[in-house]
């Protein structure tokens, strides 16, 4: 949670007028994208598509060994590019017409921008982004890549992927917090609420006074954060949750 910022009291604050639009900030994580078809990360065992995290998630995995982490992010890119986005992410596409939104999704897959969605901030980065890690560029990321791929502004061998791994800043993080704020409400659809800062989304919007609603198929770590809670796949509830808002 950001330092040096104000807080309020945890009751919502009063929802505007009827017909207005509403201002709302979303949150999506891997359980929106399971319908999908793309695996969902997790992390009790400490595997993830087979892979141990600290091997194909971080700088340090990265650095002992590129080649498999390329190797790991080559598949998801395939995985992603063959599946479909489905009805939730097809909902909120459909809200973003009809209410002020702000979208946020810790997946690094494109399906809401397929769906419709006209803008989408990936706090976690995207398989669709090459990164270079000797000077900062970033370009298109095309369908394979590997260590041997020099970065077309320095030349240098250092391309990875776009990816925001555990032990790095998330993107986009005073523009989400500044959403947060100033949202009438706050939705967080298929998250774990393991993972942070993400996970302190709900309590910081909260304070403020945002009214927070959680859609998950159960509840996630950080559900006492919610003020209530729809439960189901989320083709399901995403797409009522939205009808009902008007």
């Amino acid at each position: 949670m950001p330092s040096g910022r104000a807080t309020s009291g945890s009751h919502p604050r009063p929802r505007p007028i009827a017909g207005k639009p509403l201002r709302i900030t979303v949150l999506t994580g891997a359980g929106i994208s399971a319908e999908s078809g793309l695996a969902t990360f997790r992390a009790v065992d400490g595997l993830w598509e087979s892979h141990r995290i600290e091997d194909v998630a971080t700088p340090e995995g990265f650095a002992a060994d590129p080649a498999l982490v390329h190797r790991f992010y080559n598949m998801r890119r395939k995985d992603a590019a063959g599946a479909q986005p489905n009805a939730a992410h097809l909902a909120l596409a459909d809200l973003a017409r009809r209410h002020d939104l702000t979208l946020v999704t810790q997946n690094v897959d494109d399906l809401h921008e397929r769906a419709g969605s006209p803008e989408v901030i990936h706090m976690h980065g995207s398989l669709s982004g090459a990164l270079c890690a000797a000077c900062g560029h970033r370009w298109p990321a095309p369908p394979v890549m590997s260590p041997d791929d020099s970065c077309p502004a320095c030349a240098r061998p250092a391309t990875r992927p776009d990816i925001v791994w555990f032990g790095e800043m998330p993107y986009h993080m005073e523009r989400i917090w500044d959403a947060l704020e100033s949202a009438d409400l706050f939705a967080a659809i298929g998250t774990s609420g393991n993972v942070y800062p993400a996970a302190g989304f709900a309590q910081h919007a909260r304070r403020q006074g945002v009214e927070c609603l959680e859609l998950n198929l159960e509840g996630s770590a950080n559900a006492r954060d919610f003020h209530r809670r729809i439960t189901g796949p989320a083709g399901r509830t995403v797409p009522e949750w939205v009808a009902s808002l008007g």
